[in-house]
């Protein structure tokens, strides 16, 4: 099996996470609405053709995550939704302004898995991993966490910033990634850095 790398692909602040086994490849959070334009210039000086992204997976329905969602699938990639996401796709262009040019995701097309199906689903592509529910930033919330412990977490909050999310569900989904053996966090903002470190443990 080829070794997993990981390469960040984000742009304004956010990253966007390509995970590949070989050439077979998972994107992890999705682009800004209306600025397709620029995930595609990052992939391609990546080197990261969009043929061999087999699924984009957003860890949240927000703008900043799930914005170039149908942009991707109209450019080839399948969209991978977990079944807990699905009520939040909708409601997501409430939060968007006329100018930003957002394209409206359908429903056709979508593959759509429940969290406990991911684990078959993800070695079928050569990755190792499950994606989990992982509440607290918003109800539909998940993380991809690698066997290898890397964790993608998209806004899953440091419980030491915690403001309008709910810190008790936040707590607990950062409390089960650590017992499910998450190492390391990739997050949609900030540096990566060690779980560990959230629970003021040493490496």
């Amino acid at each position: 099996m080829p070794k997993l790398t990981i390469v960040n692909v984000g742009y304004r602040s956010t990253h966007f996470w390509v995970i590949s086994a070989g050439r077979s490849r998972l994107l992890v959070d999705l682009g800004w609405p209306g600025r397709f334009g620029e995930l595609a210039a990052n992939l391609r000086r990546m080197d990261i053709p969009l043929a061999e992204i087999r699924y984009g997976l957003a860890t949240h329905y927000h703008i900043d995550h799930a914005g170039a969602a149908q942009d991707l699938k109209n450019a080839g990639v399948p969209l991978l939704v977990m079944d807990l996401q699905l009520a939040a796709i909708p409601q997501m262009k409430q939060h968007i302004k006329p100018e930003e040019s957002y394209t409206e995701i359908s429903p056709d097309g979508n593959v759509v898995i429940a969290c406990a199906e991911s684990r078959a689903l993800l070695a079928g592509i050569g990755i190792p991993g499950e994606i989990l529910p992982t509440p607290g930033h918003s109800p539909d919330s998940i993380s991809l966490l690698l066997d290898s412990g890397e964790v993608f977490t998209g806004d899953l909050t440091n419980p030491a910033y915690f403001v309008a999310e709910d810190p008790d569900a936040a707590t607990a989904s950062w409390q089960l990634l650590r017992e499910k053996g998450a190492r390391q966090v990739y997050p949609g903002h900030g540096p990566v850095h060690p779980i560990n470190a959230l629970f003021g443990v040493d490496e």
